[in-house]
């Protein structure tokens, strides 16, 4: 599989060289780096999409917008990969959003996982795609397709629970535009739909670009980077009052980034991350989804 091309003069680009092909790595590695997990639920959303919750068998501390890095034993290698959390530090259980890849590496092994199996977890969190109220802005516009939610809900889960509480003065503004083909990708509308029905912070649109094959679909439809002009505009945000975030196909991220910078948003200003990365060979994939 290609690497990504360099984009270090970005916020975060938290992808390290190991999570661009499939890891595998020999049995000798020193096992007390790792949790044995076990799932405690899962939910199909559809045939190819899924999320499980696991206990993780020990103390596991992250951030929101951090990921885990997850694997399955087999009979000579374990096999690993990162994947985004959805579940907020606040959670006693961890939650992954999955895609799966039929030809893929892992993520058959994953899908074939029930209530009760066990992988294994490294015991330390990663990554740096986290909220940046460091820069005096407090607008935050995230922009998703499918899987790439997955870091967002964490965000907002974790900020309504505080905010409810009292931990959070809500004066930080979210944004969350969310793509998906179709409206069973999404996994999380309702949460999130339900999020923004209630705080007046967050801001929430579902937009799917097959509607066609959706009858039931409602909402509004194109893909996430077609509508970005006409969200930021109706929300009033700019590269002069928010920061920017893009979580999910590189194609979407390409596109939105070249979107945002012709209204103001420059590179220190906007974070990535990406979760496939195309490849010479067919259908690999890079952050999450392999």
């Amino acid at each position: 599989m290609s690497s990504p091309k360099n984009r270090r003069s970005l916020v975060n680009y938290r992808l390290p060289v190991w999570a661009n092909s499939f890891t595998e790595v020999p049995l000798s590695t020193t096992d007390d780096k790792f949790y044995r997990a076990r799932i405690t639920k899962r939910m199909d959303f559809a045939p190819d999409l899924w999320s499980i919750r696991i206990q993780p068998g020990g103390e596991f501390k992250f951030a929101p917008g951090q990921y885990a890095t997850l694997g399955v034993q087999g009979p000579t290698k374990r096999s690993e990969r990162p994947y985004s959390i959805v579940s907020s530090p606040h959670e006693s259980e961890i939650e992954f959003f999955f895609e799966l890849v039929p030809e893929g590496e892992l993520t058959p092994q994953l899908y074939k996982l029930r209530e009760g199996d066990e992988l294994l977890m490294r015991k330390a969190s990663k990554g740096r795609f986290t909220l940046d109220t460091t820069r005096g802005r407090n607008n935050h516009l995230m922009v998703s397709t499918v899987t790439g939610v997955a870091p967002f809900v964490s965000w907002v889960r974790t900020m309504f629970k505080d905010w409810k509480e009292g931990r959070f003065a809500g004066d930080q503004n979210l944004f969350l535009l969310n793509g998906a083909s179709r409206s069973w990708e999404f996994g999380y509308a309702d949460e999130l739909q339900q999020f923004a029905a209630e705080a007046p912070w967050f801001k929430y649109v579902a937009t799917v670009s097959r509607p066609h094959e959706d009858d039931s679909w409602t909402g509004e439809w194109g893909r996430v980077d077609d509508l970005l002009r006409k969200y930021t505009d109706a929300w009033g945000i700019s590269g002069a009052n928010a920061v920017g975030y893009l979580c999910g196909h590189p194609g979407m991220v390409a596109n939105a980034m070249g979107i945002l910078q012709r209204i103001g948003f420059t590179k220190d200003i906007m974070k990535e991350e990406i979760y496939w990365i195309p490849s010479k060979e067919p259908a690999h994939t890079g952050v999450q989804r392999i």
